[in-house]
């Protein structure tokens, strides 16, 4: 025998009858000790329901359906989807990457927590502001529109999104603020039903025109509305030459692939192309008419419904049509709150917040 073996054999002979009794009474009370704190320990269930309660829904559309994107914008007009660079910007991404989504028939009742359009739902969420809009659904959805692009066109993209959303957007609003009966015209808008109110047009004109006026401010404040007329028309110029300059001959800015660049470009080429003002239309038709062609190609490919929407002034042509039996058709009678909601939005939307931005 090993000594190795000797001492285990000693050692394990050798323990006293009292070491192995009160190794066994130590051993029980531990299984009680752990058996009492089990026993009295808060069940983990209840915790966990605790942690995973759900905030309250507070979104104006109640019955929504998840990771459907509900988007709250102006009506549509006769000339374009959308009269306001920003909600058209939104609804192309939207299309652009595929996202399921639905327009919010809201009759211009709602505005976002800050008092403006547009605005989106997601799972109950309000999402505010259409840059922000676009960076928070490219994150959930992940989807990023600039896949594949070099550092330095990430960087010229920003550069021109930028200017086209803090300079090129706001000369439009400024002949739009100086203009208003010109661009009623132009836009071919039926303000009747924009505002969807039983107003006379006199009066709706005018309250309109007021609010047009009212914002004027903000052009004062950038130091753009003491620009005249043909100083305005001069910058804008300058702005589309850059970006005809920067598209050339390819099919899109950054080759044969729509970006966000071509996405934000397009929101704000279409209110100088399909809403003109003064000489612009043609100075692009012969100045930089490839991005004519730009608008031509980003309309076929993510608008067929335009001709459409622009006739019927629906919301969701993008939609499967929803066949209404006729015992459930709602009725055309509006009773005394409706008549209410549509005189008062009227006012809401003019003296709040800057109309078709």
């Amino acid at each position: 025998m090993t000594t190795t073996e000797n001492e285990t054999k000693v050692e394990t002979q050798g323990t006293p009858k009292e070491e192995t009794m009160n190794e066994t009474v130590e051993s029980k009370k531990s299984d009680v000790k752990e058996s009492t704190n089990e026993n009295n320990s808060t069940p983990a269930s209840p915790t966990k329901k605790t942690e995973t309660l759900k905030p309250a829904i507070t979104a104006h559309k109640k019955d929504f359906e998840k990771d459907v994107v509900y988007l709250y914008q102006f009506t549509r007009s006769t000339t374009i989807p959308s009269l306001s660079a920003c909600c058209l910007k939104v609804e192309n991404w939207l299309r652009m990457s595929g996202i399921r989504y639905e327009n919010v028939d809201h009759k211009l009742r709602f505005k976002s927590k800050k008092g403006h359009l547009p605005f989106v739902e997601l799972n109950g969420k309000e999402i505010e502001d259409s840059d922000t809009i676009i960076k928070e659904l490219s994150k959930y959805f992940d989807k990023e529109l600039d896949f594949g692009l070099t550092e330095e066109q990430k960087t010229t993209s920003h550069a021109f999104i930028s200017m086209l959303n803090n300079h090129t957007g706001w000369i439009v609003r400024w002949w739009r603020y100086n203009n208003p009966r010109e661009f009623l015209e132009s836009a071919q808008l039926d303000i009747k039903r924009t505002f969807n109110s039983r107003f006379p047009n006199s009066i709706l004109n005018f309250v309109f025109k007021l609010g047009f006026k009212k914002h004027l401010s903000d052009s004062l404040g950038l130091g753009r509305g003491r620009f005249t007329l043909e100083e305005i028309q001069e910058s804008a110029k300058e702005d589309l030459k850059a970006l005809s300059n920067l598209l050339g001959s390819k099919d899109y800015f950054f080759g044969k692939e729509p970006h966000l660049l071509d996405c934000v470009a397009f929101a704000h080429l279409a209110q100088f192309y399909y809403v003109p003002f003064d000489q612009m239309k043609g100075w692009i038709e012969t100045e930089a008419s490839n991005l004519i062609a730009l608008v031509d190609r980003f309309k076929t490919t993510y608008w067929p419904d335009w001709e459409e929407m622009c006739s019927s002034l629906e919301l969701n042509t993008h939609l499967p049509k929803k066949e209404v039996p006729a015992d459930q058709a709602e009725p055309k009678a509006d009773d005394e709150e409706s008549k209410k909601k549509k005189c008062h939005s009227l006012f809401i939307i003019n003296n709040d917040s800057p109309l078709f931005l």
